[in-house]
């Protein structure tokens, strides 16, 4: 076998969870919207990895580290931050509290993410965002349409507006919005838990 079917079968016996997994919870979309329509006069920050996209890519930090006052710093958590706090923002979503509240787990950034139309996220990898490395990311979308296109592993992954998702991005991923109009998710980074474990496995 060659060296890059050596590799490929390492990384498969390494991996406990798929790289997508539609969790066995659900979230009312018009109450997710409404939650949005209050907040979207809030700041938002572009990303700030300016060479991953093209385009409208803002976030807006609902859950940050203890002490971040830099915009960058609120949406971005160093990788040995430890504890986390509600921004002001998230006193005003009160169904987005009730989401949170759900998760049976450390939650550590939350934040919305808006891919403006017609803007893409170029193929990239993020180190260590993957369960079996302890850390879980989660996508709520809010806002879609039938033009965007999110891929892992150059896979598409259709997503529908109060689902679930935990994705592997530490593998490939890309993002296109050829639409109209913007997509916003609802993004959660989460430690691995006992109930996470059963929500990935389906048994939850």
């Amino acid at each position: 076998m060659s060296g890059g079917g050596n590799r490929r079968v390492q990384a498969e016996m390494r991996y406990v969870y798929p790289d997508r997994v539609r969790l066995p919870l659900s979230f009312d979309p018009a109450q997710l919207r409404a939650d949005l329509a209050a907040l979207e006069a809030s700041a938002w920050t572009q990303h700030f990895v300016p060479q991953n996209y093209s385009g409208d890519w803002g976030v807006m930090p609902l859950r940050a580290p203890v002490g971040a006052e830099h915009p960058i710093l609120k949406i971005a958590a160093q990788p040995d931050a430890r504890d986390f706090v509600d921004a002001p923002d998230l006193q005003r979503a009160p169904y987005l509290r009730q989401v949170l509240a759900r998760f049976d787990c450390t939650l550590r950034s939350v934040r919305l993410m808006r891919l403006g139309p017609g803007s893409r996220i170029r193929e990239h990898s993020d180190l260590g965002l993957c369960a079996e490395d302890g850390l879980v990311r989660l996508h709520i979308p809010i806002l879609t349409n039938s033009r965007v296109r999110f891929e892992v592993n150059r896979q598409p992954v259709v997503m529908a507006p109060g689902e679930v998702w935990y994705l592997r991005l530490s593998d490939p991923h890309r993002v296109d919005n050829a639409g109209t109009d913007a997509r916003v998710h609802l993004v959660i980074d989460a430690e691995m838990s006992p109930w996470l474990d059963a929500q990935l496995c389906g048994s939850g």
